[in-house]
C-alpha cells in the first residue's frame, strides 16, 4: 500500500495550507468574535478553484477527487472550522446530490455556477421533529399542474443565509414512511421560500446556520431530483459523502489543537523549564499526535474507495466517528495544557472546543454512527 500523496493531491495541500495560513488563519478569531460570515473568502476559494475539486471538469470543476477534495477540508479547517464547514456543506451535501441525481438540464443550469462558487448551495433535511429520525419529515411536496408546491420548515441548516438554491427533502406520499420522501432543487428567491435569523451557536460562529421557513413554494416539476419517492436513499448517499467530509474538519481542528499546544508547551515555563519536559504533558501530546494521524488515515482511507468506486459506507461512519470524538478530545486536552489560558479568548483553543463539539453532533450523531457500522455488520 501506498501512503504517499500524489503530484497533485500534495500540490493541492500546499497551496490550500499556504492560503489558510496566510488569509484566514489571521482572521478567523475576528470572524468568529464578530459571527461575520467569510465572503470575500468564500469568493477567494472559488476563484482558487475549491469548490470543483470533487466535481468533473464536465461541469466545471477540476475532477481531482473526493481525497484532494478533503485534504482542502482538512486545511481549511485548521485555520477556521467555520469557513471549514461552509465549504464542505456546500459540496458534500448541497452540490453533491445535484451532481449524482440531477437531470443533465438540471447539472448544466446549477453545477457550473456551484462549482465555481458563484452559487452556494445548502441542504434542508433536519426539522424540529425530524433529526436523527429523518424518515419523520413533515414538510409536504403536492402536485399541481407543472408543479410542486412545498410547505413546511427546516432547522439547523448551514449556508441558507447566504445561498442561491436549497436541496429540499419532502413528502410526497404520506403513508409510505421513507418511500415517501422525495427532493428537490429550491432555488432561495423563489416566492414563500423564507429563512430565520442566524442562531445565536455555541462554535462555528462565523458559519450561516438558519431555519427555513416555505409557505406554499411553487418549484417547476423538473426540479424534483431523481425520481419521487427516492428522496430518503438520495440522502443517504448524501450523508456517506458528507460524514467523510466532516471526518475530514475534524481532523483540520484536531491538528490544529495539537500546533497550538506544542508551541505553547514550548514557551511556557515552569519550575524552572518548559513544561514540554514534563511527562504528564508528553503523553497528553503524544495521545494527540496519535488521534489525529489515525483520524486522518481513516478519512484518507474513506475517500480513496469512494474515488475508486469501492463501498465506503461503513469506512466513512468509522472516519465521522472516531474523527469527531478523536477532535473533541484534543480541544479538551489542548485547554487543559493551557491551563487558565486556554479558558481565556486570548489563545485559539477555547474556540477551537467550542467548535468541535458540532463535528460529534452534525451530519449524524456519534450514536449514529456507531448505529450504521453496527448495521452494515449485519448485527
Amino acid at each position: 500500500m501506498n501512503f504517499q500523496l500524489s503530484e497533485e493531491q500534495a500540490m493541492i495541500q500546499k497551496i490550500v495550507r499556504d492560503f489558510a495560513e496566510k488569509e484566514l488563519a489571521p482572521i478567523a478569531a475576528e470572524l468568529d468574535e464578530k459571527g461575520e460570515f467569510p465572503h470575500a473568502i468564500i469568493n477567494k476559494m472559488g476563484e482558487m478553484g475549491l469548490f470543483g475539486l470533487p466535481f468533473s471538469e464536465e461541469y466545471g470543476g477540476s475532477g481531482a477527487g473526493c481525497l484532494s477534495y478533503v485534504i482542502a477540508v482538512e486545511e481549511i479547517s485548521r485555520a477556521c472550522a467555520s469557513t471549514g464547514i461552509t465549504y464542505a456543506a456546500h459540496c458534500s451535501i448541497g452540490t453533491a446530490p445535484i451532481y449524482l441525481f440531477g437531470t443533465e438540464e438540471i447539472k448544466k443550469k446549477w453545477l457550473p455556477l456551484c462549482v465555481q462558487g458563484k452559487a452556494l448551495a445548502s441542504f434542508g433535511l433536519t426539522e424540529a421533529n425530524a433529526g436523527s429520525d429523518a424518515c419523520g419529515t413533515q414538510t409536504t411536496a403536492v402536485p399541481e399542474g407543472d408543479e410542486w408546491i412545498l410547505n413546511g420548515s427546516k432547522c439547523f441548516i448551514t449556508n441558507v443565509g447566504v445561498a442561491k438554491i436549497a436541496v429540499i427533502t419532502a413528502v410526497t406520499e404520506k403513508g409510505q414512511g421513507t418511500r415517501g420522501i422525495s427532493a428537490f432543487i429550491v432555488p432561495t428567491d423563489t416566492p414563500g421560500f423564507s429563512v430565520g435569523q442566524p442562531y445565536n451557536k455555541l462554535g462555528l460562529k462565523a458559519s450561516d446556520t438558519r431555519e427555513i421557513i416555505l409557505e406554499n413554494v411553487r418549484i417547476p416539476k423538473e426540479n424534483l431530483l431523481g425520481k419521487q419517492g427516492e428522496g430518503f436513499k438520495q440522502f443517504l448517499v448524501a450523508l456517506d459523502g458528507g460524514r467523510i467530509s466532516i471526518g475530514a474538519l475534524s481532523v483540520g481542528i484536531a491538528q490544529a489543537c495539537l500546533d497550538a499546544s506544542l508551541k505553547y508547551a514550548k514557551e511556557r515555563e515552569q519550575f524552572g523549564q518548559p513544561i514540554s519536559k514534563f511527562q504528564a504533558i508528553q503523553f497528553k501530546l503524544a495521545d494527540m499526535k496519535m488521534k489525529t494521524e489515525l483520524a486522518r488515515l481513516m478519512v484518507y482511507k474513506a475517500a480513496w474507495l469512494k474515488d475508486n468506486g469501492k463501498p465506503f459506507s461503513s469506512e466513512a461512519a468509522i472516519a465521522k466517528l472516531y474523527a469527531s470524538e478523536s477532535c473533541m478530545q484534543n480541544a479538551s486536552e489542548a485547554v487543559q495544557i493551557h491551563g487558565g489560558y486556554g479558558y481565556m479568548k486570548e489563545y485559539p483553543v477555547e474556540r477551537y472546543m467550542r467548535d468541535a463539539k458540532l463535528m460529534e453532533i452534525g451530519e449524524g450523531t456519534s450514536e449514529i454512527q456507531r448505529m450504521v457500522i453496527a448495521r452494515l455488520l449485519g448485527c
